[in-house]
């Protein structure tokens, strides 16, 4: 009997409305697929390491005057201070620069290539959330006498391009200074330690020589107990680098910003800016798409209404008579589920080889999430071509008897 409705059906069934069906839901789900996968590829460009589209922060200290400077005046952060920052509309979440409170002295040395280095230097600490490597070797343990340190990146710089090239001595790149380990000396409250320190990353944000706030704060308690330890720098991160507000707002305070952190900030909102209009354009398009679909399916079912109406007077179920094209569809959106994640694959080794270039350190994931995204589309597109179609039967069904 099957056979029979499938025979009398498809004499009705018009190859332009069905290929208007099957390219609108290519169209719409490849798009979908396409950009949820592509943001799950660049987001490690913007979320990760030194991204320079990461999130807006602001490095702010107080203005040192002349005047101030004879007359001893403070340039920390009080409470007060952060507190009042923190009300400011512009501000999402705020951390303290902790200085060290104790004497500290570093000895850097490779015997083989003739380099020893001493000086003396000082830490700092951030909370976690605004430290700019990945985190997974971002930990003090007391046990092992190993501090994990980053630096500027344009401290290295410095070193390759000032100091090593004046006295002919070789350049060292990224890895080989994260295989070398410092001697640590730290002084204070009577107590001379010696640790090692090993460089975990370089930083692009933050100008100074961090530490782990864990350790920060075990070393401050033992090597300077009862000292307190005022910020004389804050980082915030702001929703919009962009705003008036806050340039007004650290003009009247007295405070500055380093490296012209308000005007860089600028182009990162507007390339965000341009980021979500492009999404928004395209997530448009998607939902068009769906509604093309689901019309061409409601005028394939409108044409062959008498046919229908006739199976039905001859007592073929609504069940019965609706299979075949809830048949069809799920088969064609299987067909669409296919060729959209291999469109997708095919066009994701495009923009990788771009995005390496520019990144060669972006490590590229797989294609889980267009899959993913892809059966739950498939699963909610069937289930809407089933009920429409049984619907539609049923009301045909209904208004004949």
């Amino acid at each position: 009997m099957s056979a029979l409705v499938w025979k009398l059906l498809r004499q009705h069934i018009s190859i332009g409305q069905l290929a208007g069906f099957f390219l609108a839901n290519l169209f719409g789900m490849m798009i979908v697929l396409l950009s949820v996968q592509f943001y799950k590829d660049v987001i490690p460009v913007f979320t990760e390491g030194d991204s320079f589209m990461k999130k807006d922060f602001i490095i702010a200290t107080k203005k040192i005057s002349t005047l101030g400077s004879f007359a001893g005046k403070s340039n920390t952060f009080t409470a007060e201070d952060i507190t009042d920052l923190k009300k400011q509309p512009f501000t999402k979440t705020i951390g303290a620069f902790t200085p060290s409170q104790f004497k500290v002295s570093a000895g850097l040395g490779m015997q083989e290539a003739g380099i020893h280095l001493s000086t003396d230097m000082f830490f700092e600490s951030v909370p976690d959330e605004f430290v700019d490597i990945k985190l997974d070797k971002w930990h003090f343990d007391e046990s092992t006498h190993t501090i994990p340190i980053i630096i500027p990146r344009n401290y290295l710089n410095l070193y390759n391009f000032g100091f090593a090239q004046s006295r002919n001595l070789p350049k060292l790149s990224e890895g080989l200074m994260s295989l070398i380990q410092m001697d640590i000396m730290m002084r204070g409250n009577g107590r001379v330690e010696q640790y090692k320190g090993n460089i975990v990353g370089f930083s692009n944000r933050l100008n100074t020589i961090l530490v782990p706030q864990s350790f920060m704060k075990w070393a401050n308690e033992n090597f300077a107990p009862g000292a307190e330890a005022q910020p004389s720098r804050l980082i915030i991160e702001v929703n919009n680098p962009a705003d008036s507000s806050i340039a007004g707002y650290f003009q009247k305070k007295g405070y500055e910003t380093e490296d012209g952190k308000l005007d860089a900030g600028k182009t990162t909102y507007f390339l965000r800016l341009i980021v979500g209009i492009v999404l928004g354009v395209g997530l448009f398009i998607s939902i068009l798409s769906f509604y093309i679909l689901m019309l061409s399916i409601f005028l394939l079912l409108q044409k062959n209404t008498t046919k229908l109406e006739s199976l039905l007077l001859i007592g073929y179920s609504p069940n019965r008579v609706a299979l075949p094209y809830q048949l069809l569809t799920v088969g064609l959106n299987i067909v669409v589920l296919v060729l959209s994640v291999g469109l997708v694959y095919w066009l994701r080794g495009y923009y990788l080889n771009s995005i390496q270039l520019l990144f060669p350190q972006l490590e590229t994931g797989s294609l889980w999430v267009a899959v993913s995204m892809g059966i739950l589309l498939f699963l909610v597109v069937s289930v809407i071509n089933i009920l429409t179609v049984r619907k539609k039967i049923f009301s045909i069904w209904t208004h004949k008897s």
